[in-house]
């Protein structure tokens, strides 16, 4: 089924505050948290997927004729497509009572391993959300990376060891997770990390040989702090405008982003990427890849490991098409200049 067939068979079967929209837009849960939608105005969601249908492509046929490849590596990994399924940390509080987060992660995480990519499993209040996704990675060989949340010293020492403990790919941080409203005031408190503490997260993963992500990027200096810490990737993201209203598009922000850390990390961005051809505009503004979200809850209701399937298939073929009709062989072949100014 393709996304559109896959959100009408989720209807029903998800919200009250995911109405399965056929654009996941943010305009249909706009301000709904709990929920998946975004804080305050509620804009910051839709600015992310208006941005992207603003970068317009440079359509270039006068070319060879092939088939384009949407393979490419990410975290030492090659990958079917430059895409991961990103992370989601208490899916029945956001989304309903048909998954919980273990059934969730395990559609994803298989869904993910058989169409040739990877997905992030989320973090939260409720431990046993890290220590079941981190069993179903383990389970998979480490085809997976475990989220944490930018908890106090001990609890996240404590996350840290469980997440490396079933040796994944990568072990990722939401850092702008600590601005969400629902972990305000709790226990364990989770907060900003400066360099520093950052710095003790990376040596904690190198010493295990695990490359650590940093999700929630959103200005060249942080970047560079991030760098200067030692993470291996980082992700350019607002949270899905989840954390802090009146913030920029990922879109907008990422070239600024890419160009600051250059080769010395790899660039993931995240945030209203929902077609092929949105990926493709990414890897032009200088992404190496990118995480797709909220689309992958719904069509998890929709059609559970098979939806996720489903929908990976049908973000290839969008990209594939996309790369076949700008010009681009391969994946390193997508460029600034097949974008039009």
């Amino acid at each position: 089924m393709n996304y559109q067939e896959l959100a009408a068979a989720a209807r029903g079967n998800i919200g009250p505050f995911c109405r399965a929209c056929p654009t996941c837009d943010g305009r249909g849960c706009k301000g709904t948290i709990p929920g998946p939608g975004a804080k305050g105005t509620g804009t910051v969601a839709i600015r992310n997927h208006e941005a992207w249908q603003q970068v317009l492509v440079n359509m270039d046929c006068v070319h060879a004729t092939f088939e384009a490849s949407t393979s490419t590596t990410l975290l030492g990994q090659d990958l079917s497509l430059p895409v991961m399924i990103g992370p989601v940390g208490d899916v029945q509080r956001h989304y309903g009572q048909k998954y919980d987060t273990v059934s969730y992660n395990e559609c994803a995480l298989r869904a993910a391993a058989a169409e040739g990519t990877l997905a992030l499993t989320g973090d939260g209040l409720n431990a046993e959300i890290m220590t079941r996704a981190t069993a179903l990675i383990g389970q998979l060989g480490g085809a997976g990376i475990p989220t944490v949340k930018p908890w106090d010293p001990v609890t996240l020492e404590s996350k840290l060891s469980e997440a490396l403990a079933c040796h994944p790919v990568a072990v990722s941080m939401d850092i702008d997770a600590s601005g969400l409203p629902f972990l305000r005031g709790q226990q364990p408190p989770a907060g900003a990390k400066d360099e520093g503490q950052l710095a003790e997260v990376c040596a904690i993963c190198h010493d295990a040989g695990t490359p650590f992500v940093l999700k929630g990027i959103m200005t060249p200096a942080s970047a560079a702090r991030a760098l200067r810490a030692g993470v291996d990737s980082i992700v350019v993201s607002n949270h899905g405008g989840r954390v802090l209203d009146g913030v920029p598009a990922t879109a907008s922000v990422l070239p600024a982003i890419a160009d600051a850390v250059g080769n010395d990390a790899e660039v993931l961005v995240d945030g209203g990427i929902r077609s092929g051809l949105d990926v493709f505009r990414a890897l032009a503004l200088g992404a190496n890849g990118c995480l797709v979200c909220r689309p992958f809850v719904v069509a998890i209701f929709g059609g559970g490991e098979q939806g996720a399937r489903d929908y990976l298939r049908q973000l290839a073929g969008e990209l594939s098409d996309a790369m076949e009709m700008c010009g681009a062989a391969t994946v390193a072949d997508i460029r600034p200049d097949m974008l039009y100014r």
